[in-house]
């Protein structure tokens, strides 16, 4: 079965980068002046030394939502009816203030009518500013786009279109796409939204199979933005 979300965790494995400091130095020397007596006499100003560093605006945003409960329970309900887990599976993360992870998935059997799979995931990434790299709102900026680009280039994908959420956030995209895995059609959404310094991707997926039918991707996509509005709210509630 097609699982985006492990391209999305991966994506979201990012590395620590250190902040690094820059020092620089003066010194000024003054000669020595002959007196009117024939004697000499030297003087010298101390050197001046002192080190700056590059300052950027702080971070705004300095929380993360718990992933798992960035998403309402009904909406969890409507969108992966009869899920094994409806608390979700969190990713181990090193650090739950950068970025987070919850997954849901299930398999409703309609019995002569096949089985309709969904699949559901909400990631968090959250940068903070760097004297080297630039404030979190450039770095989040930075991350948004590659997270659009990411899923306009996934392999094997066809039927791939783009367009903008509104209202969600300070930007957001959403990208559909089919991908056959496994004999079915899978219809695919992902909508990544930025708030601030932080960006968050939702990934949600359906599938008839056992002859069931495809569901509706415009029905699939109106639920990945409810989604993904919700999960832009709780970072705004998280750091409230």
């Amino acid at each position: 079965m097609h699982r985006s979300a492990k391209r999305l965790a991966s994506l979201l494995a990012c590395a620590a980068v250190p902040v690094m400091l820059v020092a620089g130095c003066s010194s000024d020397d003054d000669s020595g002046k002959k007196e009117s007596g024939g004697g000499a006499s030297k003087s010298a100003t101390p050197s001046k030394s002192g080190s700056s560093s590059p300052s950027v605006a702080p971070a705004k945003l300095k929380k993360l939502p718990n992933p798992c409960q960035a998403v309402s329970q009904d909406t969890v309900k409507k969108l992966v009816p009869k899920t094994k887990n409806a608390d979700g599976e969190q990713g181990k993360s090193s650090d739950a203030m950068a970025r987070g992870y919850c997954a849901w998935n299930s398999s409703d059997s309609q019995g002569v009518d096949g089985t309709q799979y969904r699949w559901l995931d909400v990631g968090f990434q959250r940068y903070d500013s760097d004297p080297t790299l630039g404030t979190g709102e450039k770095r989040a900026t930075d991350f948004y786009k590659k997270q659009v680009d990411a899923a306009k280039a996934t392999q094997d994908a066809k039927n791939t279109k783009t367009g903008a959420v509104e209202g969600n956030g300070d930007e957001s995209a959403w990208i559909t796409y089919d991908l056959k895995k496994d004999g079915s059609d899978f219809k695919n959404q992902t909508v990544v939204a930025r708030t601030a310094n932080v960006v968050v991707t939702v990934n949600y997926n359906g599938a008839g199979m056992a002859g069931a039918d495809a569901p509706d991707p415009s029905d699939l996509l109106k639920a990945a933005e409810t989604a993904a509005k919700e999960a832009v709210a709780a970072v705004g509630k998280a750091n409230q």
